[in-house]
């Protein structure tokens, strides 16, 4: 156990969820010794096992939270999480989904849930031109660079070699484009590869994890998010609030439309028609956001979700309290 000085809570040490059996026993003898009345698990599909070691430490008020769902081109896990769905009601006292779409997928069609937003610090995100300039200096962008941008876990959910192919018909338009993709992940040397193999390369910059996405959004001329499936696709979210055109899948729910510059485009439709959206998406209104765009994103502002989410806890508190 180590305490966050960050954030002034408890961090606890456990086994990771891949060794099951050691991972169970170690939560367990956590929660036992803990008395926590609440356990909120936000791990999808894999909640069925931290919240099984819940109930068995007799805690009463147990929350299973779906972020995700599940898509093509993953066939192993895929077959993991429809095992483990078939647990995903078994365990839980209350169920909780940031969209209507993840809620489905895990518990099923008319099951009870609760809405919690994924949420963000909105005037973290918002638009600022002299940061604009600070941040594209530091990437060596002139001011005419055309600068596509993607925040995600390089993974096949995330789709980053799509990505590459639409942005080699993109060059074919606009020469003085560059991809920029922010995050880390198992398909990094794969996207790299592709990259290469389009002779594209020098195009496409791989920025690696980084904790100031906040910033490179502010770079971005328009920004992509090709996914397979999202539960939320929250990296969406960040993109409008910093007021950026966005394309994203049809796999991504509409949830995510939060304001006027967000479009979605079938992947079966080709990295040529997304090449075309990713451009029309650049003619946008110049940046800024309007009174109902603003509006819109309000409903993900963390400082009324904290509130929201603090009030629930209370009430479920106060209710396993009485038991």
């Amino acid at each position: 156990m180590r305490k966050s000085k960050t954030w002034g809570g408890e961090i606890f040490e456990i086994p990771p969820y891949q060794h099951v059996f050691a991972y169970q026993r170690e939560l367990r003898r956590l929660f036992e010794r803990e008395s926590w009345r609440i356990v909120h698990s936000h791990i999808n599909a894999l909640s069925a096992f931290s919240l099984r070691a819940a109930k068995k430490a007799d805690v009463p008020v147990r929350i299973a939270h779906s972020h995700s769902t599940a898509g093509k081109g993953e066939p192993i896990k895929n077959a993991i999480k429809a095992i483990l769905r078939m647990q995903a009601n078994r365990y839980p006292t209350h169920r909780a989904a940031c969209t209507e779409h993840a809620a489905k997928w895990l518990f099923g069609k008319g099951a009870d849930y609760r809405l919690v937003r994924n949420s963000i610090e909105l005037g973290r995100y918002s638009f600022n031109a002299s940061e604009r300039e600070k941040c594209r200096g530091e990437l060596g962008l002139s001011d005419s660079t055309f600068a596509v941008g993607h925040v995600g876990r390089l993974t096949t959910q995330k789709n980053q070699s799509f990505l590459v192919d639409a942005f080699a018909e993109l060059l074919k338009v606009r020469p003085d484009s560059v991809l920029l993709l922010v995050g880390d992940g198992a398909d990094r040397k794969k996207t790299a590869s592709r990259a290469r193999e389009l002779g594209i390369a020098d195009k496409v910059r791989l920025l690696g994890q980084r904790d100031d996405a906040w910033r490179l959004y502010q770079a971005f001329d328009v920004f992509a998010l090709p996914s397979i499936y999202e539960g939320l696709g929250m990296v969406a979210v960040e993109a409008q609030a910093a007021s950026l055109p966005c394309v994203c899948s049809t796999e991504v729910p509409d949830d995510v439309d939060l304001t006027t510059g967000c479009s979605h485009i079938e992947l079966a439709e080709g990295p040529g028609r997304w090449a075309t959206a990713l451009l029309e998406a650049s003619t946008a209104p110049s940046r800024g956001l309007s009174s109902s765009d603003a509006s819109g994103l309000k409903a993900y502002d963390i400082e009324a979700s904290a509130v929201e989410l603090g009030d629930w806890y209370i009430k479920l508190y106060e209710g396993a309290v009485k038991q």
